[in-house]
């Protein structure tokens, strides 16, 4: 890139005159696009569903994490609107990509989304400007997958013509501590440049920026991640099944364990792992590792681990029905939570789910209750709305299984109306002969 172009797009930088459009408004990207809009900053947030971008320029906030006032007044003020016509893309100075990266029915990453991302950065996208990528994926992807696409499409040169980088998103839906804001922030670019510009323009929405040597190096990072909390929990999860055949409360034996001041870090078990992160990471390091011949042998075992556990969980209600002579065919199953952890309104991987359809082809009669999620739809294509949470439907309920512990449930009310339930989450702190634990 020439030095009128680097120092052009700096001085835009540094007089907050830049304007940053950013790829997808879900979890990642509106929560981003708030705090560059706080910042004063204009933002151009690019949506394919016109439902987000109606709401988004109404004001209407679908994320937990972000305040309702906070979305409001960038929009009044006209720092952040959102857009389904990418041809805007030539108006940005930085694009920052935040679109989903799932697995399709091979456990293969899906790029399409990020494919289609670059094509319309590359059609649209002026001179000069500095390109993010922020979606979870496998290390490479930023400089071969991404790099040829913009260039073939611009017909421009990454770190001659644009600045190209990778920083993974740290996302906790519904942590209280830990925000877009005061997570630092990994950056990797491909060029010195690119981080000098990168790094100018992260600052200016996140507290700490934490420079690596390379795109791939940032790439790895994320899913180092996320693979050492799958690692961990599938390990608590085998434990807990062995604790269950031992008669040992495995959720005692964490806390002791606990007590220790150093060497150890409490994971705890639960029905299976979900989320847009966890459960797919894995994958995305097996697949590019393939191509250098190497074997994941622990991450594969890990996996195995936690996609067995809904049905070894199937198998825990179907034990504890029995324990009350009544089959699982024809029994009421009532699922308390189905969002894949406590507190937020996300479904995605969602380990109850997965129970759901399991408990379904054995004949039982499967409801839930998340008033997070009104409605669902699980793997198998079966829709179910949320059910009313009172006397009557725990009465009406032969087995109540806690999936997710919101914090809006009256457990011990619950456990002390219900017939049986079983406890996939620690949540009920009485003992009771009815309530049957992981």
């Amino acid at each position: 890139m020439s030095s009128n172009s680097f120092n052009e797009l700096k001085k835009q930088i540094d007089g907050n005159k830049e304007v940053v459009g950013i790829l997808g408004l879900g979890y990642v990207g509106l929560p981003l696009a708030v705090l560059f809009a706080k910042a004063k900053i204009k933002v151009l947030g690019f949506e394919k569903s016109n439902k987000k971008a109606s709401a988004v320029n109404e004001g209407k906030n679908y994320i937990p994490d972000i305040s309702d006032a906070d979305l409001k007044e960038v929009v009044s003020s006209k720092k952040l609107v959102a857009l389904t016509d990418f041809s805007k893309i030539a108006e940005c100075d930085a694009l920052i990509i935040c679109v989903p990266t799932p697995l399709d029915k091979f456990k293969q990453p899906d790029m399409s989304y990020i494919e289609s991302a670059c094509l319309e950065i590359g059609k649209y996208m002026k001179k000069g400007v500095f390109i993010s990528l922020e979606s979870t994926t496998y290390p490479t992807t930023t400089e071969n997958v991404m790099r040829p696409i913009i260039e073939k499409e611009s017909k421009m040169k990454a770190e001659e013509d644009f600045f190209l980088a990778f920083s993974p998103e740290r996302v906790d839906p519904g942590n209280e501590k830990y925000n877009t804001y005061n997570t630092p922030k990994v950056l990797g670019a491909a060029s010195a440049k690119g981080m000098e510009i990168g790094t100018a323009l992260y600052k200016k929405a996140i507290q700490t920026i934490y420079p690596v040597s390379s795109p791939r190096a940032a790439e790895m990072v994320k899913i180092l991640e996320n693979t050492y909390r799958l690692v961990n929990i599938s390990l608590m999860n085998e434990l807990a099944l062995l604790c269950g055949k031992m008669d040992i409360n495995i959720w005692e034996v964490i806390e002791a364990a606990k007590t220790k001041p150093y060497g150890f870090q409490a994971f705890y078990p639960g029905p299976g792992i979900g989320g847009h992160c966890i459960p797919l990471d894995p994958f995305y390091l097996e697949y590019v590792a393939k191509n250098y011949a190497f074997d994941l042998t622990m991450i594969h075992t890990a996996g195995h681990i936690d996609n067995l556990m809904p049905h070894r969980m199937t198998i825990k209600i179907t034990s504890a029905l029995n324990s009350q002579k009544k089959a699982m065919n024809g029994s009421k199953v009532l699922f308390l939570g189905v969002a894949y952890k406590k507190d937020i309104n996300d479904e995605r991987e969602s380990p109850a789910l997965k129970i759901m359809d399991e408990v379904h082809k054995k004949g039982a009669v499967v409801t839930y209750h998340d008033p997070y999620i009104p409605e669902v739809k699980t793997e198998e294509h079966h829709t179910y709305k949320s059910v009313e949470l009172n006397a009557k439907t725990i009465a009406d309920a032969d087995c109540i299984v806690i999936t997710t512990n919101h914090s809006c449930f009256n457990i011990e009310s619950i456990v002390e109306q219900a017939r049986l339930v079983v406890d996939l989450r620690n949540a009920a702190k009485t003992s009771s002969p009815k309530v049957y634990k992981l």
